[in-house]
């Protein structure tokens, strides 16, 4: 069994901890309504207000809602996690004003649609749409965390012979689609934050039944063609079951000649963005992405 009290430090015990008290490890047993109202309150614990200089205003991109943090070019498009079921622009509000503030970058955070509501692909579509039109308006950086990880490694794939726009995509603790019965979806299967059974559990929503197989719109892991891709940082937290996707995937671009990176933070659990300004490990996570992003802006390969 994998000793947690040894890999994770007391600073992230406290972050799981007070995770915990606004959002039990059974939310996932939950109805849909309630998971969502538990995830908000969960995510306005760990508000905080925006830095100095970053504002924010909403206005719809290609018909999805959005929330545009005015910056410099390049813009990064921001896709939130949430199992494909949770989660908006509020969730991930701090977390988008913050990388405009480190970057000076200007941010779009997508409010794709969710699941069950709106079975895949329409948080594909959403994420492509959008990605589309500010590809069409100059050079796009794309990042996500969990869910939207997977929504921006998705939007690359797809978008890779229609536009050379996108410079850059960070994805931070992604799930690609990796093989759920090896590697750290056994070793991490009862981590806290995030268990395996969780993983499934949200795969299953997304599609309302099981997941199609091989379909690199569901599983980036699962395409058989890896060229052309832009410059990647594949973000993994150590104690969380999907860690391996994001080594996994990042190996599949090199090997296909392309430029990719990944790195596992040590002690580190899923959802950590959160605990950017209280846990120090997860700062210098932060830290690692937005200087990512600042790198490829300017079509720099920091790695």
């Amino acid at each position: 069994m994998t000793d947690y009290q040894t890999l994770i430090d007391a600073p992230t015990w406290a972050f799981i901890e007070k995770t915990n008290a606004s959002y039990p490890p059974d939310t996932a047993t939950l109805s849909i309504a309630e998971q969502r109202a538990i995830y908000d309150r969960m995510c306005a614990a760990f508000d905080a207000p925006y830095p100095p200089g970053v504002t924010s205003h909403d206005q719809p991109i290609a018909g999805v809602p959005c929330r545009i943090y005015p910056g410099q070019e390049p813009t990064v498009l921001y896709l939130h996690g949430g199992g494909f079921v949770v989660g908006g622009l509020h969730s991930h509000d701090g977390i988008c004003a913050d990388i405009r503030a480190a970057t000076g970058l200007t941010v779009v955070a997508a409010d794709y649609r969710l699941s069950p509501e709106h079975l895949h692909p329409a948080a594909f579509d959403d994420a492509c749409a959008v990605a589309r039109a500010l590809a069409a308006r100059g050079p796009l950086i794309l990042a996500g965390d969990s869910a939207g990880a997977n929504l921006a490694a998705a939007a690359c794939h797809a978008l890779r012979k229609e536009t050379r726009q996108i410079k850059g995509q960070v994805l931070i603790y992604p799930g690609l689609g990796g093989d759920e019965n090896r590697g750290s979806y056994l070793i991490h299967a009862s981590a806290p934050m995030l268990t395996r059974d969780d993983v499934l559990f949200y795969k299953v929503v997304r599609h309302g039944g099981p997941p199609p197989e091989a379909d690199p719109t569901v599983s980036p892991l699962r395409d058989t063609d890896f060229t052309g891709l832009p410059m990647t940082l594949a973000i993994s937290a150590e104690c969380d079951p999907l860690a391996d996707d994001a080594k996994e995937y990042a190996q599949k671009i090199v090997t296909a000649g392309g430029r990719a990176a990944s790195c596992v933070d040590k002690g580190l659990v899923h959802g950590h963005l959160r605990a950017r300004h209280s846990v120090p490990r997860a700062a210098a996570s932060f830290r690692r992405i937005t200087e990512t992003i600042t790198a490829f802006a300017k079509d720099r390969w920091p790695f």
